[in-house]
């Protein structure tokens, strides 16, 4: 039975999805899901990235500066941020975070993009989008010290993948933790331990498309359609049906995106949310 899914991290815009949009959207309704959200990595390219959103009903958008475009956007503001939110299809901001795996921007420059995303994050009262590789310490002193000094906003923790330690102190600061086809890895037992702890009111699936494909499509292009994969997979690892994995992690989708409209397919939200 097909359950009613959202993919709350993906690229459209990329060109291994943007060219052959209609099949992947169709894919994707066949395999139940009803929602996704195109995340942007550069806000100088989020014309295009808005046209998608803006074409079709069941695709929102972010606004964002990724820690690898860090140092080619400088000039991205608070305000700008802020002001570009106010479009109905922008349910988020970033994602913005920090990256040492690849340190394609100067580290210092990639926390300042960080800090303004933050900010516009608290701003708009929008979840901010993570991202975090090889940089769990300061990316959760980064948080704290954002937290306390200027108050509270919505982490979510995209494609998570680092030690629980991160988990654990996003977690504090209210951070929901959105799982990616990396949890259907044979490898990856540390972070099926950590996806076994996480509450369960603070849980999302994504597919980081058209990276990250999970088994049993691992190698090739990711899309939407497979994020069933990594929702059955973690129903299992949590020892639930994936019918109430996807009502779940719809649920907390919709309380995080709150945004976003509540299609009929749906249903109520639960008591839990």
């Amino acid at each position: 039975m097909i359950h009613a899914i959202v993919d709350s991290h993906c690229h459209l815009d990329f060109p291994e999805l943007s060219d052959n949009l209609d099949a992947v959207r169709q894919r994707a309704h066949d395999a139940g899901v009803r929602l996704m959200v195109t995340i942007s990595t550069r806000v100088h390219n989020f014309d295009r990235i808005v046209a998608i959103a803006e074409q079709h009903e069941e695709i929102f958008c972010t606004v964002g500066t990724h820690p690898h475009n860090a140092a080619d956007e400088t000039d991205v503001t608070v305000e700008q941020l802020v002001a570009i939110a106010q479009h109905p299809k922008v349910v988020g901001i970033g994602e913005a975070g920090l990256d040492y795996f690849y340190d394609k921007a100067p580290r210092d420059i990639q926390a300042e993009s960080f800090r303004t995303h933050i900010r516009a994050a608290r701003e708009t009262d929008l979840p901010l989008v993570i991202h975090s590789r090889d940089a769990e310490e300061d990316t959760a002193r980064i948080l704290e010290e954002e937290t306390e000094n200027g108050g509270p906003f919505k982490p979510l923790l995209h494609c998570f993948s680092s030690q629980h330690v991160l988990a654990e102190r996003g977690l504090a600061l209210g951070a929901y933790l959105s799982f990616s086809g990396i949890l259907t890895f044979n490898s990856a037992v540390g972070l099926q331990e950590s996806a076994t702890k996480v509450p369960a009111e603070r849980l999302l699936v994504e597919t980081d498309a058209p990276y990250l494909a999970p088994v049993p499509k691992r190698g090739k292009p990711n899309e939407p359609a497979y994020v069933a994969h990594t929702l059955n997979k973690l129903a299992e690892l949590r020892g639930v049906e994936p019918a109430e994995m996807a009502r779940q992690t719809s649920d907390n989708f919709f309380r995080l995106f709150s945004k976003v409209p509540r299609p009929e397919a749906f249903g109520q939200a639960t008591s839990q949310a």
